[in-house]
């Protein structure tokens, strides 16, 4: 019975049955590629530039104003209040009332033969800009930290949408026969975010759900054996636990019941690969000094080795998520001078070693690197409460990413902002947009990468989406 075809009254009365099933299969969970599949949607339509995505997702919101956009007439005017007509019927976070320009305490550098500017806080992307291509105007949809990060992952402000990554997993599987195809690893502090609703499959099999790995401790809770039991007698209860799920799947057809099957067979397959991808002490000394990597402890460092280390095994999709990035400016830890420096010291590194590694060992050219966060930060210093701290409210209205490799044209910049980067004044760039672009340089024309569900045709853009074609080599 195909999932779509499920009546009501089939769905209500399987709903107890389903859930401890459904929870285990977004852990573990990859369906086969093929069009055995529930819902299988048709192959790529052309040949795909990119076969993986490593996604860094700096959560919390980036201030663009301070590490990619020189604004001189935010420096010359700083302080100053900003012209009441820029900001008439505008919804902030925080902000009350008429806020001051905040010029940048940063100084930039054009670099590379691209010329791109780039700022003091990010020396180590200014070896790797040529490599890179940014985007200065994307804008979004949502101006608070959950529903921003639901939308950027899903194409929807609400839970319940499907993110990228499962679109992925979806649409072309993955070549990784003992791994998931589609893994998260998260660091940094906590923040206000939406978690896991950021990686989950939705409405398509729970087989396609992100699979959270952690740097500290076991790598995937509960892969392990519990203790008194070894691998035969570990294997013969999968064996008949298989069994008996495979009858009642011919009994009922409900269609989670084989992604259950499924989430038990590569549980027990990554017994052993898991331990042997996460075990970071068989790279070389030089290569744990280019990425700062810090054995034992849960940093973005590893999980960009373990990312590359992933790719190399055919994961299709990565995505980290570093949080920490909310810099309002109410205290010295959440300011632009203090906070944001210790993030780009948390984070330069590694993301430009992993771009040079992945281009070193011959992966560049077919690993899309994303880098961005859910929304940027208003050229004007929020002063919540009168601090005296330096900081950014949130600002949906234009905020910049970059991507490298995977089809993407090195050392170009799209878009551009007004002198005050308050808006897009050249290419926007939606998330619809970048959503699109994504899917092309996979492989998909993304108005036909669908799912039928509750009687509608749903796609990760929506009804939106048009391909950022300066983008693409």
């Amino acid at each position: 019975m195909d999932l779509r075809d499920l009546t009501r009254r089939h769905f209500f009365r399987q709903a107890g049955f389903g859930i401890g099933g459904a929870a285990l299969a977004s852990l573990f969970g990859r369906d086969a590629v093929g069009q055995d599949r529930p819902g299988a949607p048709a192959p790529p339509q052309r040949p795909p530039r990119a076969k993986n995505v490593i996604y860094l997702f700096m959560a919390g919101a980036p201030s663009q104003l301070d590490l990619f956009e020189p604004k001189p007439v935010l420096t010359k005017y700083h302080e100053q209040p900003v012209p009441e007509e820029i900001i008439q019927g505008q919804r902030f976070a925080f902000i009350k009332g008429v806020p001051k320009l905040l010029g940048s305490p940063y100084s930039f550098a054009r670099c590379g033969e691209s010329g791109a500017p780039i700022s003091e806080l990010l020396p180590q992307l200014r070896t790797i800009v040529d490599e890179v291509s940014f985007v200065k105007s994307v804008h979004t949809n949502a101006f608070n930290h959950g529903p921003a990060q639901i939308f950027m992952n899903t194409g929807h402000t609400m839970v319940g949408r499907p993110s990228m990554g499962s679109w992925m997993s979806y649409g072309i599987g993955s070549e990784a026969g003992d791994l998931p195809g589609f893994v998260v690893m998260v660091s940094g502090k906590i923040d206000p975010g939406a978690g896991s609703a950021c990686w989950s499959s939705g409405f398509l099999p729970t087989s396609h759900a992100g699979v959270e790995f952690r740097t500290k401790g076991e790598p995937v809770p509960s892969v392990a054996n519990p203790p008194g039991v070894d691998d035969a007698a570990r294997g013969r209860s999968l064996s008949l636990l298989s069994e008996l799920n495979r009858r009642r799947l011919a009994d009922v057809g409900d269609p989670e019941i084989a992604t259950r099957i499924a989430a038990y067979e590569m549980a027990y397959r990554m017994q052993s690969s898991v331990p042997e991808l996460s075990d970071l002490s068989k790279e070389p000394a030089w290569v744990h000094e280019e990425y700062g990597t810090e054995p034992g402890k849960n940093a973005f460092s590893n999980n960009c080795l373990l990312a590359r280390r992933l790719v190399e095994r055919g994961v299709r999709f990565v995505q980290l998520y570093h949080r920490g990035w909310d810099h309002h400016g109410t205290d010295s830890n959440d300011d632009l001078k203090t906070g944001l420096q210790n993030m780009c010291r948390q984070t330069d590194r590694a993301a430009a070693a992993l771009v040079r590694d992945l281009k070193r060992r011959g992966l560049l050219d077919e690993t899309l690197v994303v880098w961005g966060g859910e929304f940027g930060r208003t050229p004007m210093n929020e002063g919540r409460g009168q601090a005296k701290f330096l900081g950014r409210d949130h600002h949906p209205r234009a905020f910049t990413m970059w991507m490298a490799g995977g089809g993407v044209k090195p050392g170009v910049t799209v878009g551009e902002t007004d002198p005050l980067g308050y808006n897009p004044v050249k290419d926007p760039v939606h998330v619809h947009d970048l959503h699109a672009t994504m899917l092309h340089l996979l492989g998909f024309d993304h108005t036909k990468l669908i799912f039928r569900f509750q009687g509608r045709d749903y796609r990760l853009t929506d009804v939106h989406g048009k391909i950022v074609t300066p983008l693409l080599a």
